[in-house]
Parts: structure tokens; sequence; C-alpha cells
């Protein structure tokens, strides 16, 4: 009678140790669908991220899809999410390429239920939860000090953005903010790529052609892919007194530093950051939160962060190959 409770109880105790983890393992589904909505689906920056996405959709055991123009399109990626709001999904990410025509849609989503986190660029002031990507303003200060650095506190600077894109305006800010300290740097000039990098190509060899007190000596690209057009100027005017600080780690950017045509780079996570969006939204379509439009930005009790940091670094010859051995 005695080992028959024993068994008993022995039993119990097993079912009450595996019966969370089993609950763990089903309670996904491959019905909850979650979408990525990105700023330009063709780049390697982008498609790290949807990588980062389908694997943690994989762990999961959930549905996920990348989404968004083939090329900078800010209404574009409006429509693109407004059509996936009217599926009805489990939860969004989305990189804002514009606040202004972006926030309202997110409002609407997340006064429909629809989760929204924002990764890579963010709309503060809109209802989104919370925002998971690069300190942009800290990623500025870097390549500003490293561009101080290597020209010895003096020159002339051109930027190559596309203005009103908020992650690259806050990466400006974070390089005037060093510049303010150097009183003989000067941002002579901010070209706008619209949307286009090819276009830095020939403004580039247009800079380099200035002489004089006009010379062009460091050049800036806040976003992945005009780095590559700059050096490739670079190399057609055979420019080796000037530095070149890009952006993001896409293969030919990583070789044109190893090559030292770019000085520099600096190194962001799109894969962790999707990769952590797609847990969070899942957390939240599991365990929701009612209302889920509140002000969690000014509630100390919020059950969300503001800001989840996945980190900077800036990329030189010295470790350049380190970075290549992760590339896949």
């Amino acid at each position: 009678m005695k080992r028959n409770v024993v068994r008993k109880s022995v039993a119990l105790a097993l079912a009450a140790t595996l019966l969370p983890l089993l609950a763990g393992c089903t309670r996904h589904s491959k019905k909850e669908r979650y979408y990525l909505i990105a700023t330009n689906t063709t780049v390697p920056y982008w498609k790290a991220a949807a990588a980062g996405f389908a694997a943690a959709g994989a762990k999961y055991g959930v549905t996920v899809d990348t989404r968004g123009p083939a090329g900078l399109d800010p209404q574009a990626e409006v429509n693109e999410f407004k059509s996936v709001v009217a599926l009805k999904p489990a939860g969004i990410l989305v990189s804002v390429a514009n606040a202004d025509i972006m926030q309202p849609q997110i409002d609407a989503a997340i006064n429909a239920g629809i989760p929204v986190i924002t990764i890579d660029s963010d709309a503060p002031t809109s209802e989104r939860l919370y925002f998971i990507g690069t300190n942009n303003l800290e990623a500025g200060r870097l390549g500003g000090n490293r561009m101080a650095a290597r020209l010895n506190g003096k020159g002339n600077v051109v930027v190559f953005t596309n203005p009103g894109q908020p992650n690259l305006d806050e990466r400006l800010k974070g390089y005037k903010d060093v510049f303010a300290s150097y009183p003989d740097i000067h941002i002579v000039d901010i070209f706008n790529i619209k949307s286009d990098p090819g276009t830095a190509l020939d403004q580039s060899m247009a800079y380099l052609a200035r002489k004089g007190k006009d010379k062009v000596d460091g050049f800036v690209c806040l976003d992945s892919r005009s780095g590559a057009e700059v050096a490739e100027g670079f190399k057609r005017m055979n420019a080796t007194d000037r530095t070149l600080i890009a952006m993001d780690v896409d293969a030919d950017t990583l070789q044109l530093v190893k090559d030292g045509v770019i000085d520099s780079t600096i190194s962001q996570k799109p894969y962790t950051m999707a990769f952590l969006g797609l847990k969070a939204l899942d957390d939240v379509y599991h365990y929701p939160v009612k209302p889920l439009a509140q002000s969690y930005a000014l509630n100390p009790y919020s059950p969300f962060p503001t800001f989840i940091d996945t980190g900077v670094a800036l990329v030189d010859k010295s470790d350049v190959d380190a970075i290549l051995s992760h590339q896949h």
C-alpha cells in the first residue's frame, strides 16, 4: 500500500514538472502570423534582419513574413504596413522610414489590438510598445570621434544621407555633437542621396576634385550602401589622403575596410533586432496587456522598456577579419 502511495506521489510530481514544459512547447501555432516591415528589402542589412526574424520564427514554430518596398520609399512602406494590419496578425515589427506618415498607422494598429514594436528606426511619439535597435546618437558620436582623430581635429567634412529618416538624422546629430568640440572641423555639405546610393559615386568625385581651402578631407556615409559607392569614387580618383567612414557591415564594405579604402565602418545588429523583436511580439501575444494602448514611456510600472539597445561598434582593419568570419 505504501509503495503505491509513493508511486502515485512520484507520478504527480513528474506531471507537475512536465506539464508546464509541454505547455510551453505546444502554445505556439503556425496559425500565428508575425510580420516584419522593412524600409528596403533588397539590401544586405535587411536580408540579415529577415534571417534573424526567420530564425526566431522557426524556433517558436510560428509563421513569419518580411515585407516592404524594394528600395527606400516611405509611402510604399506605409501602404505595406496598412495591408498587413488588415490581415489582423499576431504582431508587427516595423522600421520607420518616415515617422510623420507612419505614426498614424502604428497608432491605428495598436488601438486595434495589434502589438507593434519598432526596430532599427523609431517613431518615438507613436503608440508603439517600444523600440529595439541601435542607439543611433551613440553610433554618430562613435564615428565622429574616429573622424576627429583621423583629421587631427581639422578639416572639411561632407555627409551622405537620406534627410528625414529618423535613424540617419540621429546619427548625423551624433557627428555634429562631437564636431562641436572641434572648431576647425566643418561640415561643408550634406548630400541627399534621395534613396539612391548610386548618386553618391558621382558626387564623391565632385567633392574629391575640390582643391585648396575647399578641399574635402572627410567623408561620412550614414546609410548602409553609399559607403561602397563613395569608395569607388576614391579608387577612380586615386584618393589616398582622405578619410571615409561608412555604415554597417555589408560584405563589400568590409572588404573595402580590409583593403584600406574605407577607414572604418559602424557595425549594427539587424539580425539580433529582428530575432529579439519576434520573441517580444510573441510574449505580448501570449501574455496580452490590456488595454494595449497606454503611455508606457511615462509609466514607472510599465511591463515594457522604452528602448532595448542591441549595440554598436566601430570596425577597422584591426578587427575586420573577425567580423568577416561571421558572415554567412
